[in-house]
């Protein structure tokens, strides 16, 4: 909900200040390291999955450049501007490029699979985070 603040980022810091507030008597050093990398990758995959997407579709470097450049300003329009920032930055960034709409469409729609196919990963870890987490502190 914060663009300023990742979600895999909160998550973690909740789950440390779960961890300090028990002392961490359950959940250690080793665990919240894991954690934290846990959630580095969730938020590099968010990033990246968009640029991948455009990429793997034949893209140019500047329409993958745009993906990332759209993810990154969506995010400040909520689900709407998730969804076509990193569509409509592609598709920008391939038309600075070279003028061919088909070419700039399939970097588009590239981009758009790479950014759901990105969600979906860090949902995945997110959901692994409070797993582990609730494994160690329960087990």
């Amino acid at each position: 909900m914060l663009p300023a603040i990742p979600g895999p980022l909160l998550l973690f810091l909740g789950l440390w200040a779960a961890a300090w507030a028990e002392g961490f008597a359950y959940v250690g050093l080793g665990t919240l390291l894991v954690l934290g990398a846990m959630a580095a990758l969730a938020s590099l995959a968010d990033f990246v999955a968009g640029a991948f997407g455009a990429h793997r579709y034949g893209a140019s470097a500047r329409s993958v450049a745009g993906a990332t450049i759209g993810a990154v300003v969506g995010l400040f329009f909520g689900l709407i501007g998730l969804l076509l920032g990193p569509f409509i930055g592609a598709v920008l960034g391939e038309l600075s490029a070279r003028r061919d709409l088909l070419a700039a469409g399939r970097a588009g729609w590239g981009a758009t699979l790479g950014l759901i196919l990105g969600t979906a990963a860090k949902v995945a870890l997110g959901l692994a985070m409070v797993a582990l987490f609730l494994a160690v502190r329960l087990f």
